[in-house]
């Protein structure tokens, strides 16, 4: 039996964070997401993206934590989402 460490299976998470809001709390959790905050409609579209994610990812046969930040960015862009560049001031 070996005494060598177990390597750790590394597990990632999307996070979303609606910064608008009606009054109401709202929070969404499903296999690898959390979403928190925003109106009905931003909360609604948050859900509906995060969803879209995981079955593009279950199209191609894989997990979150298996995809690299460019295949992820695909499919974010396949799903509607556009990648916030801040400005330079």
């Amino acid at each position: 039996m070996s005494n060598a460490p177990k390597k750790k299976k590394r597990k990632a998470v999307i996070l979303g964070l609606g910064l608008d809001s009606d009054g109401h709390k709202r929070i969404t959790t499903g296999d690898n997401f959390a979403l928190v905050g925003g109106t009905e409609e931003t909360h609604e579209r948050m859900t509906e993206k995060a969803i879209k994610i995981n079955e593009k990812l279950k199209a191609r046969g894989k997990q979150l934590e298996e995809v690299s930040r460019e295949e992820f960015d695909d499919i974010a862009q396949e799903v509607g989402l556009k990648r916030h560049k801040p400005r330079r001031d």
